[in-house]
C-alpha cells in the first residue's frame, strides 16, 4: 500500500517553535469598496481579517459542494463580507453521494471537497481541472507533509483542507469492555448499542483488516470474505450517521462504534467519558481536499476563497470549531500565538494530534480502480438488506 507522506508529519504537529513560511508570488489587487468601508464583523462579533493579497474579484457568487458540519460560520461569513460575494453552499455526507452528482454532469459548482482514494477516479474521468498555481500565493502556508501525495503528485488539481482518523469511539461510563480491536466489535455483548459512519470504503476496509488483509485489496475472494463477515456485523449497527455521528453518542442513544476524528473531539469535549481508542489493527488515515470540477464558471472567486481560508488568521478557525487533523502551520502558528487555549486543547488531545505509533500502524484507502465496483456491490448488498 502506498501511503507516500500520508499524514507524515502527524505525530510531530506539535513542535515547540513552528516556522510560517513566507507566502510568496501574486500582489494585492487595488483596495475595493468593500475594503474601504473598514472591518467587517459577522453577527457572533468576530471582526474579519482581511484578504491577504487581496484578490481583483468580478463574480458576485461562489457554489461550493462540501461535507456537512465542517465549516465555521464565521469563515463563510467573513467570506462573504469582505468580497462582497454571495457564498451558495450545498452539503453531501460521503464521497460516493458526491462523485454521483458530479459525474451525472449538469451541475454549477465551483469547488468540491474529494477525499484521498476518490480523486484518482475524478481525475481519470477528466471531472477536474488543474490548479493554477500563479495564483495560489498563500499554498505556501500548509506543511509540506501534506502535499504531494500520492493521489495527486505535485497538487495539480487538489489542495488539502483537513485530515484525520477513523477509529473506534467508546462511551466508558456505559460499555463494561472497552474494545481494543476493530474485531472486538463483533461481539455479541455490543449489539444494538453502536453508531458507524456510513463510509463503504472505511467500514469494508476496517473489515478487511479483522481478516488480516490490506483494506485496498483487490483480491475477489479477500472481498468475498470480507462481505460475509460485514454482513454478520451490520444488522448489530444501531445507526448508521455520517452528518452528526457526535448526536447520538452525546444523547446516549449509542454507547459505542466507529467514528471520525473531529466528531470524537466534540463528543468527548461535552462528555468526557466517551473516548477514543485506535484500534490494534490500526486507524484509518484519510485527508480532505479542495478540487476545481470541469467546467466551474467563477474562476475569480474559487482563487479568492482559497487564498482567503489559507490565512493563518482564517484558517485557526477550523481548530476552534471543527477539531480535525490540520494541515495549514500558518493557522497552527497563529492560534499558539493568539488563542493558546484552543491551540492547547487541540495540541493535548491524543485525538487531534494522534499517538505517532497510531499513525504509523494507520492505514490510507486508496484508489482501486477497475475493483471498485467489488466494493459498491458490497456496500449495496449487505447494507441494503440492514
Amino acid at each position: 500500500m502506498n501511503k507516500k507522506n500520508l499524514y507524515g508529519l502527524l505525530g510531530v504537529l506539535v513542535i515547540a517553535s513552528m516556522v510560517l513560511t513566507a507566502c510568496g508570488g501574486g500582489s494585492a489587487a487595488p483596495a475595493s469598496d468593500t475594503e474601504s468601508e473598514g472591518p467587517k464583523v459577522t453577527s457572533t462579533g468576530f471582526e474579519c481579517p482581511e484578504p491577504s493579497p487581496r484578490m481583483e474579484v468580478t463574480s458576485t457568487e461562489l457554489n461550493i459542494f462540501v461535507w456537512t458540519e465542517y465549516f465555521p460560520q464565521d469563515m463563510l461569513d467573513c467570506f462573504e463580507l469582505v468580497y462582497g460575494i454571495k457564498l451558495n453552499r450545498d452539503e453531501y455526507s460521503s464521497n460516493e453521494e458526491m462523485y454521483a452528482k458530479i459525474s451525472a454532469g449538469g451541475s454549477s459548482y465551483d469547488l468540491v471537497q474529494p477525499t484521498d482514494y476518490i480523486i484518482g477516479l475524478m481525475i481519470r474521468q477528466q471531472l477536474l481541472q488543474e490548479l493554477d498555481h500563479s495564483k495560489l500565493p498563500n499554498i505556501g502556508n500548509f506543511d509540506s507533509g501534506w502535499m504531494d501525495q500520492s493521489f495527486d503528485p505535485g497538487n495539480k488539481y487538489t489542495l488539502p483542507y483537513l485530515g484525520g482518523t477513523d477509529s473506534i469511539v467508546v462511551n466508558t461510563a456505559t460499555v463494561e469492555n472497552i474494545p481494543t480491536s476493530w474485531a472486538d466489535l463483533w461481539k455479541p455483548e455490543y449489539a444494538g448499542r453502536m453508531i458507524f459512519l456510513d463510509d463503504s470504503r472505511a467500514v469494508i476496509g476496517l473489515t478487511l483488516l479483522t481478516l488480516g488483509y490490506d483494506v485496498n485489496t483487490t483480491d475477489p475472494a479477500q472481498l468475498e470474505e470480507a462481505k460475509a463477515k460485514l454482513a454478520e456485523l451490520v444488522p448489530n449497527i444501531k445507526v448508521f450517521d455520517s452528518d452528526s455521528p457526535k448526536t447520538a453518542l452525546i444523547a446516549g442513544d449509542v454507547d459505542l462504534g466507529m467514528t471520525w476524528t473531529g466528531e470524537a473531539f466534540i463528543a468527548n469535549q461535552e462528555n468526557p467519558d466517551i473516548q477514543y481508542v485506535y484500534p490494534t489493527e490500526g486507524p484509518i488515515l484519510w485527508q480532505d481536499n479542495w478540487a476545481i470540477p470541469v467546467g466551474a464558471s467563477h474562476t475569480d472567486a474559487i482563487y479568492a476563497w482559497l487564498n482567503y481560508t489559507m490565512q493563518g488568521d482564517v484558517f485557526w478557525l477550523t481548530i476552534r470549531d471543527f477539531q480535525y487533523t490540520n494541515p495549514n502551520k500558518a493557522a497552527l502558528e497563529y492560534a499558539k500565538a493568539n488563542q493558546p487555549d484552543v491551540y492547547k486543547a487541540y495540541a493535548d488531545s491524543p485525538i487531534t494530534n494522534p499517538p505517532a505509533e497510531a499513525v504509523a500502524n494507520g492505514h490510507g484507502i486508496e484508489d482501486v480502480g477497475d475493483a471498485t465496483p467489488l466494493f459498491d456491490d458490497i456496500w449495496v448488498e449487505v447494507k441494503g438488506g440492514q
